[in-house]
């Protein structure tokens, strides 16, 4: 089983208007929920390709059950621990210019702490986890290295999607994928990346300090995956740009569950790409048809 951890979910509620006016009444052209966080992207994108998975993490309040309601509506399984405080409200507003407004989410008391160590204790080595996204402020991205720790115990399999230093101390769990982004890669070796050789050659560094797996991404201009047996580039796809949310979470999608399902690592890549791409240009999470389509289109080559 394929399993998705998210401490800090959130509803995304996006707000669309042509200008926003500071101190005055500005009214909206449209607005949408959706249910947010990185790992519930995941698990969303998963369902959507015909993989099984399950959802946890922390959940709380009316805006949690709105969350969860959604995962039911979608099929996708859960088992999130309950706390007394509402899951946070992200607000991004598409406006002139593009704005967003992210909730703190709610405190983890040390007793809902424990009960997501225990679930997460209980995996077995034919689990695979995705760790991903931000931590609610009390704990802080610290508390990640506790439980991939505890999951890695079980023999279960880590994805972890993290930037900067939750990403470096991810690695000495080995997990089974990372993927930061061109500028995230140079970021955290104090880099300016400018050039593919460039890119595979910290993106190894990264291999040298545990990961089995590195997709580096890199927007318009492709996506590289870096292995201990050989590099390989995914050659950009031409579309319409709409939305750069939820992206990286579709390629952590499209990976992992082709790998988990087939442990094909070139197939994973293809797929991961398919995914990613075709979120970004769609207004939501990509449909399953529409992966398919752009998975058509997916060029790789070894270099």
């Amino acid at each position: 089983m394929i399993y998705t951890v998210t401490l800090n979910p959130s509803i995304d509620y996006i707000v669309r208007l042509d200008k926003v006016l500071i101190g005055s009444v500005n009214r909206m052209d449209s607005d949408d929920k959706f249910a947010g966080g990185k790992g519930i992207n995941v698990s969303r994108v998963l369902k959507r390709l015909g993989i099984e998975n399950t959802a946890t993490g922390f959940i709380g309040g009316f805006t949690g059950k709105f969350i969860t309601d959604i995962l039911e509506e979608e099929g996708i399984s859960s088992h999130f621990v309950e706390v007394e405080q509402d899951t946070r409200i992200n607000v991004k507003i598409k406006a002139d210019a593009e704005t967003e407004i992210n909730g703190p989410g709610p405190e983890i008391s040390s007793q809902k702490l424990e009960e997501l160590e225990k679930f997460l204790s209980s995996l077995t080595s034919g689990d695979t986890v995705v760790f991903a996204g931000s931590s609610p402020k009390n704990l802080g991205n610290v508390v990640y290295k506790k439980l991939i720790g505890l999951t890695r115990k079980t023999g279960a399999q880590v994805v972890c999607d993290f930037e900067g230093q939750t990403l470096l101390d991810s690695l000495e769990f080995e997990p089974l994928l990372v993927k930061p982004n061109n500028h995230e890669l140079g970021d955290i070796f104090g880099v300016k990346l400018e050039s593919l050789d460039q890119i595979e050659s910290y993106a190894r560094q990264i291999l040298d300090k545990g990961a089995q797996h590195v997709i580096i991404s890199m927007a318009g201009d492709g996506a590289l995956l870096v292995t201990r047996d050989g590099a390989y580039f995914a050659k950009p796809i031409k579309g319409n740009v709409k939305n750069s949310v939820g992206a990286g979470d579709s390629m952590v999608a499209g990976f992992t569950g082709e790998f988990v399902r087939s442990g094909d690592v070139i197939q994973a890549f293809k797929w991961g790409v398919a995914c990613g791409t075709a979120t970004t240009f769609s207004d939501d999470l990509a449909t399953a048809d529409y992966i398919k389509e752009i998975y058509e289109k997916v060029e790789v080559e070894k270099i």
